[in-house]
């Protein structure tokens, strides 16, 4: 499926979660691409997606943050700077992909984004010297807090994910 600027792919471990690639164009100044557009996510999803705010995380190599998520947010992910591993995790206890997990490289000069539904963690690894991790956040009501989120451990042994680091640096919160 496309939309003009998007090529989009499914997760083949959690087919909810989607792959959005920007049609790039490129010229001798640089190149130029979209990196949202509301009618084609709306259309795509059959719903309307209310985005409220974006936020922007930047990290040193060898952070990993996460894995964090909560009940009511999309979130529209991206590396705006550097290179990043990108971990999804399905939390949805009735789902047939409950506590699967997929992973993506998400490097900036690919532009590369990752829609994530309600009831999923996520998590990443920074590869590179630094890394802007950009994610576009939509809910209903008020915006669900660190407080209030479901936080796991990133070498929760219930996932048994595969991290490319063995001692990554990460605040208090994911210890």
């Amino acid at each position: 499926m496309s939309y003009k600027d998007f090529e989009i792919s499914r997760s083949s471990i959690i087919p909810d979660v989607l792959i959005i690639k920007p049609s790039i164009s490129w010229d001798s100044r640089g190149n130029i691409f979209s990196s949202y557009n509301a009618d084609f996510y709306n259309e795509l999803l059959s719903q309307k997606l209310d985005f409220k705010h974006d936020k922007f995380a930047l990290s040193k190599q060898n952070v990993l943050r996460g894995l964090h998520g909560d009940s009511k947010t999309w979130k529209l992910v991206s590396c705006a700077y550097g290179e990043i591993y990108e971990v999804v995790v399905d939390m949805r206890p009735n789902s047939p992909t409950y506590k699967k997990w997929d992973a993506f490289w998400l490097k900036a000069d690919e532009y590369t984004q990752v829609l994530i539904p309600p009831m999923f963690v996520n998590g990443y690894y920074v590869k590179s010297e630094n890394a802007l991790f950009h994610y576009k956040l939509a809910y209903d009501g008020d915006y669900i807090d660190a407080g209030e989120q479901m936080t796991f451990r990133y070498d929760d042994a219930q996932f048994k994910i595969d991290w490319p680091c063995t001692d990554p640096i990460l605040q208090a919160r994911d210890k």
